[in-house]
């Protein structure tokens, strides 16, 4: 009995790793990216100096982790978990210019479209997209600072 019962956990172990390594290799934004900022661009600046971005999915959705250095060399370390489903969900940490949730959307297989807010306020849209060959991934940004500055951002990361 105790061995068929083994037997049974190694196949349902082996099944579980085996879907979710599938699940990793058919969903382009799953992996670690690293800013590329010779080939970004942010106006008005000033340019980040370096941002990494985890991204893995699980049953509760995709979950992002990000950590960045800004230009005036602060750290900044946040993360948030969608469904992918256009509802707000909560930012935790240090947010994009004080942003407390997020949304995004799927709006193709290689894009997400996300809005970061702040106590329900928009202040940054953004078009994510993975490259056909699943090597690069781009972030285009617009919105406005806290100060009321309007920016617009393209950041490009190589992926690890």
């Amino acid at each position: 009995m105790r061995r068929k019962s083994r037997l049974e956990f190694t196949i349902l172990a082996l099944g579980l790793f085996a879907a979710n390594t599938l699940e990793a290799q058919t969903d382009p934004f799953v992996g670690t990216w690293r800013l590329n900022v010779a080939k970004s661009k942010f106006e008005p600046g000033p340019a980040l100096k370096d941002e990494t971005r985890i991204i893995v999915t699980g049953p509760n959705g995709m979950h992002i982790a990000i950590k960045r250095v800004t230009a005036d060399n602060r750290t900044q370390e946040f993360e948030y978990t969608t469904n992918l489903d256009g509802k707000r969900y909560p930012i935790i940490g240090d947010g994009p210019d004080g942003a407390d949730s997020i949304s995004a959307n799927l709006t193709a297989v290689n894009t997400m479209r996300t809005t970061a807010t702040k106590s329900g306020k928009m202040i940054d849209a953004s078009t994510v997209t993975v490259s056909a060959n699943g090597r690069s991934l781009t972030v285009t940004s617009t919105g406005t600072r806290v100060d009321g500055t309007h920016f617009k951002n393209i950041a490009v990361y190589d992926k690890e």
